[in-house]
């Protein structure tokens, strides 16, 4: 069957191979796991085959990628495998439970059957011999007068004597002679069905003697076992006793019972007002219960060994023991943390719990399961509660915070592990965001030892969920903020202080771009560092950690999301200011160019105002960047770029400015085209190497395209209007240095290794080509 799968089978695209990380439950279109697993389960499934057929003309990184599917498929398959067991595991428990109850019966019904069998034999060969020793009269009076002079046997005095020598062992507790004397007794009921020494009532009365005892013994060790006095060899001599009288449930049960009732009594003395704290309860606790279940698994073991019947018993009466443990637990310790937000306190408690049960792991019996389903409730209240604190305190500090970035403080903390290179790169951010950070870096240690809960996307969630409440802060601090219901969802009552000046705006945005680039994603690392030593994660450890790597980025790509509602809030509002005036006018529309042409004072060739005023403003900008990034010029960069590119997009997509350009009475005239070709102009110089990026550049080119197009419309030649590339270059580098107060260079201002220098010196002259063209 194997082998008749072929390469022609695969789906196209990956050779018949899924990708390292791909859903073992799912994919190949959705196939269900069982279908999947179907041609392992034949009896014919030859694996070299089926090997072959899959690694037919495949490369070294296919392989690997198969490899990497079959781990993810057994992990998929033992994962599926553990489910169906604890779903049908009670019905198996109680199965086995009935079993091993009719087998008691049975035995029960057995012996009965061999006394009746025996009681009948013996009476019919009663009657045998009275009918064979009947004869004329007188002889039954010989042969009683016979029988009464002849001397009792040996045999039938060690009869006379056994119930009285029994009453005596049973009265004394001498268990095991008396044990002795029971099988010494049974062995004397076969010897004489062969012999027949004994008479048949005789034998009759020794085997009730027998049942009667063995009774009233195991009447007496299920007694004994029962009292909270009976400890350690006394226990356990009372279930081998009882099991060497033959039933086995009932001695197996007993011991249960006498482990449970010690853990009861001994569970007695530990109280939640006793102990300093959560943690020292639930290690009390813990302590008292999974010492006595080990001794039970071992005192089952010894007595009984692994037959499934009573390891089925055991592990049902463990389970209700940990179940009882865990709601303790959960009760007195887990529910305060949670309510409280004590994700650490909530986290000592597991991990004391999870130890102890781990102790059991080895000698096969695994509660950990169970400990960790009652828990997972209380612990995700205990991460909601606690992500509310961080949000809660962080909305605290940002209402008095001043927007100004400093150092952190001593006693706040930013990495885990101080090193030199943590030292010199020492974050600047204001005081809430200090306060954020170092909460955020507690929570994640928090949670990492939590990691056999799978909690780790639950925390990355939350924590971005909490940090985009905070980026909404950060962006009600903005001017004009207050006019944007958008940006005010979600944040209710809550109250910032304005960030009233240009440097404290940036702080806004360094706040959220450090945070967002290096500091969250540098915590969450917290969640996949947590030692992994068993020999089946270190078979995943290839795939585990691509698939890591890939959580790491889409993370990090949701929070780059969050930031750029901060960058987009801070580009519009410095966009608006520069585009409109308070009373609702642009500064920017098409009849400032249109209306130049009109004008008969002589002209200052000099770039519009508003262009001006964005490079001043950028400018000034970049001159405060450098003091609030340091190290991190990048994001100031980004940052003055996008405000560049709001700008130029507005004039790109303004419909009205487009309509009276092209399609209005007046058109552009030569005048206009000159001022709108200096303006743009002015801003490729200025930006680039700093405010502009290559996207915007294009946006820009497409605009003089847009504006000659215009002015040939109208019948006229724009080269024939337009002065020479050295005009524009003066006159545009003459007003970068009036404004930056520096002196001029020969690339107007322009930093020659900055990240967008790439852009031709040249761009004049590759505009006006490209305008014509």
């Amino acid at each position: 069957m194997a082998s008749a799968k072929s390469s022609r089978s695969r789906p196209a695209g990956h050779s018949g191979v899924l990708p390292a990380n791909a859903t073992a439950g799912a994919g190949d279109g959705g196939v269900p796991l069982a279908d999947k697993l179907k041609i392992f389960k034949t009896d014919n499934f030859d694996p070299d085959a089926y090997v072959q057929s899959k690694c037919h003309a495949m490369n070294e990184k296919e392989i690997r990628h198969l490899c990497a599917y079959l781990q993810e498929l057994k992990k998929a398959s033992s994962e599926e495998m553990r489910r169906s067991v604890y779903a049908n595991y009670a019905a198996f428990i109680r199965t086995s439970k009935e079993i091993s109850d009719l087998e008691g019966e049975l035995l029960s019904v057995r012996n009965l059957l061999s006394t009746q069998s025996a009681l009948i034999h013996g009476l019919s060969e009663g009657v045998q011999i009275d009918s064979l020793t009947s004869g004329p009269e007188g002889s039954e009076e010989e042969c009683i007068s016979t029988d009464e002079d002849q001397e009792p046997s040996e045999i039938q005095n060690w009869c006379t004597d056994f119930p009285e020598m029994l009453d005596v062992l049973l009265a004394e507790r001498r268990v095991d002679e008396a044990l002795d004397a029971l099988d010494e007794a049974e062995r004397v009921v076969t010897d004489e069905k062969q012999k027949q020494t004994l008479t048949t009532a005789d034998i009759l009365a020794l085997k009730r003697t027998i049942s009667d005892n063995r009774l009233k013994l195991a009447n007496q060790l299920a007694e004994a076992a029962c009292q909270s006095s009976t400890r350690g060899i006394e226990l356990r001599a009372a279930a081998s006793a009882l099991k060497r009288l033959g039933d086995r449930p009932r001695a197996h049960s007993l011991l249960l019972s006498a482990h449970n009732q010690r853990l009861q009594c001994n569970m007695q003395t530990i109280h939640p007002s006793s102990t300093s704290h959560s943690g020292a309860y639930t290690a009390s606790l813990a302590q008292q219960v999974f010492t006595v279940i080990a001794q039970a698994l071992s005192d089952s073991v010894e007595l009984f060994g692994d037959e499934p019947s009573y390891m089925s018993e055991l592990a049902t009466w463990a389970t209700e023991q940990a179940m009882s443990f865990a709601l303790l637990v959960k009760r007195h310790a887990l529910d305060s943390c949670a309510a409280a937000g004590g994700l650490r306190a909530a986290a000592e408690c597991i991990q004391i719990a999870l130890g102890y049960s781990s102790l059991l792991e080895t000698r096969g019996l695994s509660l950990s399961f169970i400990l960790m389903k009652q828990f997972e409730p209380s612990v995700e209240q205990a991460l909601e509660s606690s992500l509310r604190r961080i949000e809660e305190s962080t909305a605290a500090l940002a209402a008095a915070d001043e927007w100004e970035l400093t150092y952190p403080p001593s006693g706040i903390r930013t990495f885990s592990r101080p090193s030199a290179s943590s030292l010199v790169l020492q974050p600047k951010l204001s005081s809430s965001a200090h306060r954020f950070n170092s909460m955020v870096q507690d929570f994640f240690e928090d949670v990492g030892p939590l990691h056999s809960l799978q909690l780790g996307g639950s925390a990355m969630d939350g924590l971005l969920k909490i940090f985009n409440s905070y980026v909404n802060l950060l962006i009600s601090a903005l001017p004009g903020s207050l006019d944007d219901e958008a940006n005010l969802e979600g944040l209710g009552n809550k109250i910032v202080r304005m960030a009233e000046t240009e440097e404290q705006q940036l702080a806004l945005f360094a706040n959220a771009s450090l945070l967002a680039e290096e500091l969250l994603p540098r915590a969450a690392m917290k969640l996949s560092s947590v030692n992994q030593t068993s020999m089946n994660d270190i078979r995943k450890k290839g795939v585990d950690r691509q698939n890591r790597v890939a959580e790491q980025r889409e993370w990090k790509r949701k929070l780059q999301r969050v930031v750029d509602k901060v960058k987009d809030s801070f580009c519009r509002q410095h966009a608006l200011d520069l585009i409109f005036t308070e009373e609702g006018d642009t500064h920017l529309s098409a009849d400032m160019y249109i209306s130049m042409d009109n004008r008969v004072e002589e002209l200052e060739w000099v770039p519009s105002l508003i262009f001006q005023e964005l490079y001043a403003k950028l400018n000034r900008m970049a001159s405060i960047a450098a003091d609030l990034f340091v190290g991190r010029e990048r994001f100031a960069t980004f940052l003055l770029m996008r405000l560049t590119e709001t700008v130029m997009l507005w004039l790109s997509e303004d419909q009205n400015f487009w309509e009276e350009i092209e399609e209005g009475p007046r058109g552009l005239g030569p005048l206009g085209l000159r001022q709108f070709y200096l303006d743009m102009q002015f801003v490729i110089l200025f930006g680039q190497g700093r405010f502009l990026s290559r996207h915007v550049h294009q946006v820009i080119l497409k605009i003089i395209d847009r504006a000659m197009a215009a002015f040939s419309a109208t019948g006229m030649n724009p080269d024939s209007v337009l002065p020479s590339d050295d005009w524009f270059i003066d006159v545009a580098n003459d007003t970068i240095s009036r404004i930056s107060g520096k002196a001029r260079t020969a690339n107007g201002d322009r930093e020659v290794n900055s990240p967008t220098a790439s852009v031709s010196a040249q761009s004049i002259s590759s505009v006006r080509s490209h305008g014509s063209s």
